[in-house]
């Protein structure tokens, strides 16, 4: 079951990655330091696809939601055990 909002921490990497810079690493340093009972929204300029299959293959939920333009947000949470 997904957290409420108000447990989600908010990562935008579009200016990350307009500056050319691979937001991998602190994105999975968000992700390794979540709670149980937390999220985190990431904000891009894309789907990032690749990173949904690779949380989800490690336990990660995540649901997807359109943002403003181009822009995307998915939100990731740890699933129940």
């Amino acid at each position: 079951m997904m957290p409420p909002l108000k447990k989600f921490k908010r990562l935008d990497v579009r200016e990350m990655l307009r500056q050319g810079i691979e937001p991998c690493s602190p994105i999975f340093a968000r992700i390794d330091a979540l709670k149980a009972d937390e999220g985190l929204i990431i904000v891009a300029p894309f789907l990032p696809s690749p990173l949904i299959e690779r949380l989800g293959s490690q336990g990660f939920a995540s649901k997807v939601e359109r943002g403003t333009g181009t822009d995307w947000l998915v939100y990731f949470w740890r699933e129940a055990a």
